[in-house]
């Protein structure tokens, strides 16, 4: 690449200097005049922004036990979030209780290990919630969460109308990027369009989709890559409600999305800006007359794959840019990374520099006085633009091969990201893209940050419990409603009142889930 030449990570060039003349109008704009809170909504969905509400800042948290997890919530709640962010360990998302064969070796590891619901009950000791927006990133496995969760705040007495949160239940990035994955895509969507619809006269204030791009990114995406993939997902989980008969003017108010932000400050706020006038142009393609169905909000979170063993102190300088980026690009929430997640999972120290990092931003920045503090750029707008027009070319793409769900059986998406990913690392190892610490501004200096370490003993706690609560539940009455469960699942009944039953009565999560592996299989 010559000198003189800047491109951004999407492949987009830069110019040196950009003038009015470089702001041709937008695809999706039409007649509208651009207004925060307005349709289509680039400048954000708030006429008023972070001067009426700041973002929710929450940390993702969840190791070990419920009761090591739990700790860490009471202190991030001290510290200052307004919401919680629930990470779990592997057997949980793919549906295995931690004494199964396949735990061995990741229990609490990249997460929490929840088996119960008395494993839920212990995570959230002492956290009323109602009182708290708790995020769940689970999928496979989302809707047994949630039934815990609900269960969980009936026992707490709460007002299930004032429930807030969002569980990710985002099926069709696994089979792309990401990989927990249990059971074939037609039974899977069946799962979401039936939270979807339990949710609507349930939990109305529950976001049933957190329909993600992160993982996209994390996987090796482009940010144009990363909305492309993930709009197109989202209009096949609208469309698969739409034919369930569900009203899109209602579960489209509870869908919601996640986006990694990345250090190319002006591509990222770009990105974002063009994200909302995509989601905004294809739900009113789609029928919706709702403003509010309308809108795109999303959760932001840094990009852990940004994040270097090398010198990782500057990963604190990292995380700063990409909260900017979101911040300026209009987040609803925000998760921002410890700086040594590149070694270990967060230590509390690092946890609260990434919270405090939030709070600086927010309280001493400036950035969150005025909406859309970028608008009128000619670079963002012209950026903007450009990330709209070819995310459109890819979008329209997998629509021609029949939506997402064809577009993943075809291999299509996943052999982009892993053209981006190589593309990507080819340019650091050949000096094209400069990583400080890593490839330029090497040090010899020797690591010392001590990592967190899990204890090696929790498989065989939560074994132990495990043990104890089938001693001390009913089994037939277990065994009558698990054989419900697979009743429903082969009729076709929604799936969620049974589920909740299920965990009332110390049904595990492994049960449960292998009883609709019985019915669905496995996808391979």
């Amino acid at each position: 690449m010559a000198a003189d030449k800047k491109i951004t990570d999407s492949g987009i060039a830069i110019k040196k200097l950009y003038m009015s003349d470089d702001v041709p109008k937008a695809p999706s704009l039409e007649n509208f005049e651009e207004l925060p809170g307005q349709f289509p909504y680039t400048r954000g969905v708030q006429a008023d922004m972070y001067r009426g509400r700041l973002w929710t800042m929450r940390q993702y948290a969840g190791f070990s036990t419920a009761e090591e997890s739990n700790k860490r919530y009471h202190y991030l709640l001290k510290n200052g979030v307004n919401g919680l962010s629930v990470a779990f360990d592997l057997p949980t998302q793919i549906g295995y209780d931690s004494d199964h064969a396949l735990s061995e070796g990741e229990v609490g590891k990249a997460g929490v290990a929840i088996d119960s619901l008395r494993d839920i009950e212990t995570l959230f000791d002492g956290i009323r919630l109602q009182d708290v927006s708790t995020s769940m990133t689970i999928n496979a496995t989302g809707f047994i969460l949630l039934a815990f969760y609900v269960a969980l705040a009936k026992k707490q007495g709460a007002d299930l109308s004032k429930i807030t949160g969002t569980i990710q239940n985002d099926i069709l990035k696994e089979y792309a990027a990401r990989g927990t994955y249990i059971y074939p895509p037609k039974p899977s969507m069946r799962i979401i369009t039936d939270i979807f619809e339990w949710c609507s006269h349930e939990l109305p204030k529950w976001n049933t989709i957190s329909i993600s791009g992160y993982h996209i990114r994390e996987a090796g995406s482009t940010a144009v890559q990363e909305i492309a993939f993930t709009l197109s997902n989202g209009k096949a989980y609208v469309k698969a409600a739409i034919e369930k008969g569900l009203d899109i003017n209602v579960f489209g108010k509870r869908l919601s999305f996640f986006f990694n932000a990345h250090n190319n400050l002006f591509e990222e706020v770009a990105k974002f800006r063009a994200t909302r006038r995509m989601w905004a142009k294809i739900m009113k393609e789609l029928g919706a007359t709702d403003p509010k169905a309308m809108m795109l909000r999303f959760h932001t979170q840094t990009g852990g794959s940004t994040l270097t063993a090398q010198q990782p102190q500057n990963n604190i300088s990292r995380v700063t840019i990409q909260t900017l980026a979101a911040v300026l690009g209009g987040t609803q929430s925000l998760h921002t990374n410890g700086y040594d997640e590149a070694l270990s999972l967060p230590t509390e120290e690092a946890a609260r520099i990434a919270l405090r990092t939030q709070q600086i931003v927010a309280f001493e920045s400036g950035v969150a006085d005025t909406a859309d503090p970028l608008a009128g750029s000619y670079f963002v707008e012209a950026l903007t633009n450009e990330v709209e027009e070819k995310a459109w070319e890819l979008v329209a793409k997998i629509d021609l091969m029949g939506g997402s769900v064809q577009a993943i059986e075809q291999h299509f998406m996943q052999d982009e990201i892993a053209r981006s990913a190589y593309e990507y690392q080819r340019q650091i190892e050949t000096g094209e893209k400069i990583i400080v610490g890593v490839n330029k501004f090497q040090s010899d200096e020797p690591n010392n940050i001590p990592p967190f370490k899990i204890d090696d003993n929790i498989r065989q706690v939560q074994t132990e419990k495990l043990q104890q609560l089938r001693q001390q539940r009913n089994p037939g009455k277990c065994d009558a409603i698990l054989q419900e469960l697979n009743d429903k699942a082969s009729s076709g009944e929604n799936l969620m009142p049974i589920v909740i039953e299920a965990v009332e009565n110390n049904c595990t999560l492994g049960e449960i889930a292998d009883t609709l592996r019985e019915v669905f299989g496995e996808y391979k």
